[in-house]
This record gives structure tokens, sequence and C-alpha cells, in this order.
């Protein structure tokens, strides 16, 4: 016959049980034990984790050749400053040459090839001046079959470039410029002669002298003051000049 119990009486019954499987107190871990690792386990972890920063190499001397300014001025040794002034110094001389001689091409170019007084532009109007003369034209050859150039030239690529001139100034400030070129045409080839003078009270140059020799026949005068003075001469009247 099975007795029935009632849950009350059951867990009464039940509690000796209990109590004799419990854990003994001598087998418990104190708390104290656990508390005490957790911090050395954090600060183990932590050190791990971040090692330190592994130390800069030391940095190349600064000298004249290798400085590109990466390092400021208060890090430099006096030797070091010395060097950085001398590489700036020498810089600024550079960039200094360099302008002045963008200037000096500057010039030279304006002065002559571009300016309106320049050889150049004389040499141009003039071969426009022998182009547009009918009798050039007759003994050259049609005007735009015409060409002109300088004097010929050992250089293959400098080959009727340079043109022969001489510019100079007389007693009473009187500016003389000379020069010549050479025209060729279908029919003949020439020799231009040019001369201009400029006076001091004038702004410009005048024609002096414009002329064309080809071989084989009489000089073609463009412009000639001598021959305009000679026309301008006072007829004489009782064995004086009047004016």
């Amino acid at each position: 016959m099975t007795t029935m119990y009632r849950p009350a009486e059951a867990i009464a019954l039940l509690r000796p049980a209990l109590r004799a499987q419990r854990i003994p107190p001598s087998s418990r871990v104190p708390k104290a034990a656990f508390t005490t690792s957790r911090p050395s386990h954090a600060t183990q972890s932590s050190t791990t984790s971040n090692p330190p920063p592994p130390p800069s190499p030391p940095r190349k001397q600064v000298t004249v050749v290798n400085d590109t300014g990466s390092v400021r001025w208060g890090e430099l040794s006096v030797g070091e400053k010395a060097a950085r002034t001398t590489q700036q110094s020498f810089n600024l001389v550079v960039v200094l040459v360099g302008v002045a001689l963008t200037g000096a091409v500057g010039y030279l170019l304006f002065s002559d090839v571009f300016s309106p007084s320049s050889k150049t532009a004389h040499f141009n109007r003039a071969t426009t001046r022998v182009r547009q003369s009918a009798e050039c034209v007759k003994l050259l050859g049609p005007s735009s079959q015409i060409s002109a150039h300088g004097e010929a030239s050992w250089s293959r690529w400098a080959r009727n470039r340079f043109i022969a001139s001489t510019h100079e100034t007389d007693k009473w400030g009187t500016e003389h410029l000379r020069f010549k070129f050479y025209v060729e045409g279908p029919l003949n080839q020439g020799v231009v002669h040019v001369h201009l003078s400029k006076r001091p009270s004038q702004s410009d140059f005048e024609y002096v002298m414009l002329a064309v020799d080809v071989k084989g026949h009489q000089r073609v005068w463009l412009e000639n003051a001598d021959e305009k003075k000679n026309s301008r001469v006072a007829p004489k009247i009782f064995g004086a000049r009047w004016w």
C-alpha cells in the first residue's frame, strides 16, 4: 500500500538530504579571490594589446644639396641653418638671373623684330617697295614670285637669314642705317641697297637711298635723296642763286 504525502510534508522530509549534499565552507572560493585576480588580468591584457611605439629613426643632416624645407627652422643646428640660407640665396640669384635674361631677350626681340624702327621692319618695307616697282617687276618677274633674303650662311638652318647692316651716328647727331639684301625672281636676281637716316629732330627714319642692281641692267632707283636735292637747286639770277 502506497503512502500519500502532502506537499508540505514531502518538503520537510527532503530537507535533511539537501543539507547533507551542500558544499562544505572550506571548499568554497572566497569572493576576494575573484576581486583580486580581475584587475591583474585586465592590466595584462591592456599591456599586451597596446605595445609602446618604436623609437623614430634619427633624421638626416640637412645640407645645401638635400635640403627640402621639411625640417622646421627651429629644429636646425647652426650649420644646417647656414646650409639652408646658402641654398635659398643661390635659388634667389638663379631667379634674378632668369628674370634679367628674359628681359634682355624681350628687349632684343622688340628692338630687332617688332619695333617699327627695327631693321626687320625696314627690310619688310623695302621688299614691298621692290615688289611694287614696275621696273623691278619687268627685270625680275611677277611681284608675287619675287623673294627676298639676307646673306647666305654656311649653316643649313640659318641660310639666307643674316642681313648685313651698319648703324652709326655722325658728328651732327644724325643716325645712319645701311643694309643690303638679295631679291630673286623667275627672270633674274638682284641686290637691294638701303640707306636710311634720322636727324635728332626726327622721330622716324627716312630714305636716303633705295636702289636695286640687276646684273646686265642699269641701277633702278626707288629713292634717291641726292637727286631730289639737285632738282631743288634754285636757278641763278644775275649770277646768284635765289630760293
